[in-house]
């Protein structure tokens, strides 16, 4: 199974600073990315 469509993007933003740890979360609550996902760019686990 692939990547969400915005994961590179939100995985770049946040590896370069751009964007912060809760910025990533409210993706996952918009549906732009997965939980999972959300694990694999930040490390942490999500807690919605």
């Amino acid at each position: 199974m692939g990547h969400s469509e915005e994961f590179e993007k939100i995985k770049e933003w946040y590896e370069s600073g751009a964007w912060s740890i809760k910025w990533v979360r409210n993706a996952v609550k918009k549906g732009r990315i997965t939980a999972e996902e959300f694990e694999e760019i930040t490390g942490e686990p999500y807690e919605g």
